[in-house]
């Protein structure tokens, strides 16, 4: 893998994100023409995700015609390839249809099974957070770094769940976050509370089960920052989805134990 050709897929996927997450910022200002489906039980999908999707395609195609894709909504294509761009265009479409701001743009790639590239961009705020293997984390043109927090009470967690998993694998985590003297949060898009991991904002994020589109990204985020996550692609990760667990340093093992209590 040369340096130039992941600078080059680097520099795309932000160019692409950017322009992709202001397409869709459109769709959001006139969601009441939106045509939306259900996916399952709290799953729900609309044009809007369809045809940003599309678009990244598209543009990554153009560039790099020999590279493989996984989208949400389109799925897997050119499974072998050695770049892989994995995509959610829209995590977030609950908060996206009923008018909430929590929703972003998520754009990984692989080099050969390995997560280099992440973009995850939020048009509402005009933050675009990215990083690149072994050259740091950014939130537009400013550095970030995970929180040094090493206890639970030393700021908020982000959380996440959705109806793969039963109730009694999660609500019992969030007790010992609370009797702890914890607190956390649930805005509704995995992407975006991983990213506030590598900014800072957050000091951990655990969900039980989550897909690959929509954290792949942000894993490269949290690991640039100094952060650290659990080993998301084992198991079949990138097709099954995972468990995620990402913290600062000093406090992935204090959060791992609340999640896996001995």
């Amino acid at each position: 893998m040369s340096s130039t050709t992941i600078e080059a897929r680097y520099a795309l996927a932000q160019s692409i994100a950017r322009q992709a997450g202001l397409q869709a910022l459109a769709w959001f200002r006139k969601r009441d023409e939106l045509v939306i489906e259900s996916k399952g039980l709290q799953d729900m999908v609309s044009a809007a995700d369809k045809d940003t999707e599309l678009y990244i395609r598209a543009q990554v195609l153009a560039r790099f015609a020999d590279d493989g894709f996984l989208g949400e909504e389109g799925g897997l294509a050119h499974a072998d390839a050695d770049y892989l761009w994995v995509i959610d265009p829209i995590d977030g479409t609950a908060c996206f249809v009923n008018g909430m701001h929590a929703w972003c743009l998520s754009i990984a790639v692989t080099y050969q099974g390995k997560p280099v590239i992440g973009v995850v961009y939020d048009p509402n705020s005009d933050e675009m957070f990215h990083a690149c293997a072994g050259q740091g984390a950014y939130v537009n043109q400013q550095a970030m770094r995970a929180h040094g927090a090493s206890s639970i009470t030393e700021g908020v967690l982000g959380v996440g769940f959705s109806h793969r998993v039963p109730v009694s694998a999660f609500v019992p985590f969030l007790d010992r976050v609370l009797s702890n003297g914890g607190m956390f949060i649930r805005n509704g898009s995995g992407a975006l509370m991983l990213s506030y991991v590598a900014a800072g904002r957050l000091i951990g994020y655990y969900e039980p089960h989550i897909n690959s589109w929509d954290c792949l990204a942000a894993i490269v985020l949290v690991q640039e920052a100094g952060g650290t996550v659990n080993d998301f692609l084992a198991d079949n990760g990138l097709h099954d989805g995972n468990p995620i667990i990402a913290a600062g340093a000093q406090l992935y093992g204090p959060l791992l134990a609340l999640i896996q209590p001995t």
